[in-house]
Parts: C-alpha cells; structure tokens; sequence
C-alpha cells in the first residue's frame, strides 16, 4: 500500500503541468525518507514513473551512496544517508538532510511507516 496520500500523489503527477521544482531523484529519495520499507511500486506510484525508472533511480542512489539498501526477508530496507553533499554546484555546500528537513520535515521516516515491516 502506498504511504503518500492521494493529494500528495496527485500534485506529482506530470499532466499537471509538466514540470516540477524537484527531479525524479529528488522524489524518490523522498519517499525512501519517508518510508524506508516502501516497494518499488509504491514509488513508481508516488513519483509519477514506471517501476522500471524508480528501480533506476533507486539503484543510482545506491550506488553513489545517497541510500543504503537492506534485505529483509523478501523486502528491501532503505536508509537515506543525510550527511552526503547535494550533487549540483549551486548548493554543494548543502547536505540531502538539508533538503529532507526542508520538504518533509526530518531524515527520519515518519511515525507508523512500514520500515520494512512484512
């Protein structure tokens, strides 16, 4: 099940306009913040994306270190490393806890997300 709520998965879908403020990256490493237990589905879901390009995404912020990847069973358990640089220029001086702190509030995932639960 999707922890977004609907309005929150409506206002990021493309036909609203076409454009966003954050990219893709930014929007599912969001997610992860939130949900640290979230399927990829969930993801695509949230995002506005195919599962194809939040596996993508996903594995890229893995890679490069933004999120650590977990096996639970048969579920992954993400967590966002907050102390990493943003990646552009203009705000390297910036950290992605920065940024997290800044639209949802926290680095840590909210109270009742599923955090690998299941």
């Amino acid at each position: 099940m999707n922890s977004l709520s609907g309005d929150q998965q409506q206002r990021s879908s493309p036909a609203n306009g076409g454009w966003d403020f954050l990219t893709n990256h930014a929007h599912v490493l969001i997610c992860v913040a939130h949900d640290p237990g979230i399927r990829l589905r969930d993801i695509a879901a949230a995002v506005g994306i195919t599962e194809r390009a939040a596996h993508r995404i996903l594995s890229q912020l893995v890679e490069e270190g933004y999120v650590l990847r977990e096996r639970r069973g048969r579920r992954n358990l993400y967590t966002v490393v907050p102390e990493l640089p943003l990646r552009h220029p203009l705000v390297e001086e910036r950290e992605v806890g920065d940024l997290l702190e800044l639209l949802i509030g926290s680095t840590r995932p909210v109270a009742g997300a599923r955090g690998g639960h299941g």
